[in-house]
């Protein structure tokens, strides 16, 4: 195994002295509009070119070479498809370079507590396979994936490609960083993919895809797993079945479950009492208030100026989103996936409460957020902060005053922008 810069040097390092790579590459990267590509980061291109120029400029060059080849035999945990060209993209298994522990390889929700160089370095030993197809193909090769999606277990494959994979590193604000990728030629599954009866059961049944996601969530089918049914095509009326981009199955996933249990919980009692949650992680900060009354969602995303996304702001720069008790019904464009993510734990931990209220999450990420590495890494922090033991406060006031002391960024500016606290005079929490 290769070792990369750990991010224990990060509060040692600076733009004017970058030491890892990741940062060394990021300063010779520059943004070419600061709203558009803070808004986009990335995920939707909405500059126009084929790709991100930021993000391609980040090229960290991992020394796996002598392990590629264009043959490569391995565990497969799992299958990518791709959203370029829609409705014709790439898809094809994720094959791993190592036999140790692959199925950690393609599973966020056991990565909390790793850094970034423990995440680039796992990310780089798995290898995506690619194979244009059509999304509504039903043909062998889109069945063979359908398996390996399905099974709860890393498949052994044998892969050929039509030449050795490239082995850079690529990133996205929404899917997990992506390792080697080569086209594929042919693809042998020489091991018996594991599915769940239950699994079967459900891609047997002729329901609608929100339908099948449900009923295996509440088998305990975690989001991870439902995240590549989805995106196999197993799932919704057989007449309609097709592949969905890995990107947007994942923001699909947490909408979709989010929704249903929302129906629920606006019928449940308020909570009667003001909690603040807090977590840090992965250079990103959470303070998570839950005030008293019927369900309304608010979060902030505050980018500290020198991230990859905010290289040409000298200030902070702060996104709102918001949605009252009935939701919401456009995407939240400016903060994406993060949003949903974000929104689906908070969802999830009001839903165990048997309790609704008003919410309002506070991120502010740090500068030395130095890769996006996917909004598992919001879902995971908000996750962990209902685990942290929480404060109790009898005024928003109170506990708006113990919040600030945990921000990098004045409580005012904040709630200048905010739906929900800008209700009570400014000067109310100064």
């Amino acid at each position: 195994m290769y070792i990369l810069d750990s991010m224990s040097y990060q509060k040692y390092q600076s733009w004017e002295n970058p030491r890892c790579q990741i940062m060394k590459a990021m300063k010779l990267a520059r943004p070419m509009s600061r709203e558009l590509c803070l808004t986009c980061k990335g995920g939707r291109l909405l500059c126009g070119l084929n790709s991100c120029p930021l993000l391609q400029r980040i090229n960290i060059q991992i020394p796996i070479r002598e392990k590629l080849s264009d043959t490569i035999f391995g565990p497969s945990p799992s299958i990518f498809v791709g959203w370029k060209d829609y409705p014709n993209v790439f898809v094809g298994p994720l094959t791993s370079l190592d036999n140790e522990n692959p199925s950690l390889l393609d599973d966020p929700g056991k990565w909390y507590g790793l850094d970034f160089g423990d995440i680039i370095q796992m990310r780089s030993i798995l290898v995506r396979s690619k194979r244009p197809e059509n999304i509504f193909s039903r043909d062998k090769f889109i069945e063979e994936n359908q398996e390996l999606a399905l099974s709860v277990k890393p498949v052994d494959v044998e892969v050929q490609f039509k030449t050795k994979p490239s082995y850079k590193m690529s990133f996205s604000p929404i899917s997990q960083p992506m390792g080697p990728s080569g086209e594929l030629k042919d693809l042998k599954i020489v091991d018996n993919p594991k599915i769940p009866r239950k699994v079967d059961s459900v891609v047997l049944d002729n329901i609608r895809a929100s339908e099948g996601v449900l009923s295996l969530y509440k088998e305990d089918f975690d989001v991870y797993y439902l995240t590549r049914v989805l995106s196999s095509g197993t799932l919704g009326l057989k007449s309609k079945r097709k592949l969905v981009p890995t990107r947007w199955s994942i923001t699909a996933i947490d909408d979709i479950i989010g929704k249903e249990i929302l129906k629920k919980m606006r019928e449940y009692p308020s909570l009667n009492e003001y909690r603040v949650y807090s977590n840090t992680y992965l250079e990103n900060h959470f303070e998570i208030l839950l005030i008293p009354g019927n369900w309304e969602f608010e979060q902030f995303e505050a980018w500290a100026p020198n991230t990859l996304w905010t290289m040409s702001y000298k200030k902070p720069v702060i996104i709102e989103e918001h949605e009252g008790f009935y939701g919401r019904t456009d995407y939240a464009i400016k903060e994406g996936g993060g949003y949903y993510a974000g929104r689906f734990s908070v969802i999830e931990a009001l839903g165990e409460m048997r309790r609704q209220a008003r919410v309002v999450i506070f991120r502010e990420i740090y500068e030395t957020y130095v890769v996006p590495v996917g909004v598992w890494e919001v879902r995971e922090n908000v996750r962990n902060a209902f685990r942290n033991p929480h404060k109790k406060f009898n005024t928003v006031q109170e506990a708006l005053n113990d919040i600030k002391t945990r921000l990098r960024i004045p409580i005012k500016d904040y709630i200048e922008k905010s739906e929900i606290l800008r209700q009570r005079r400014i000067v109310d929490f100064t």
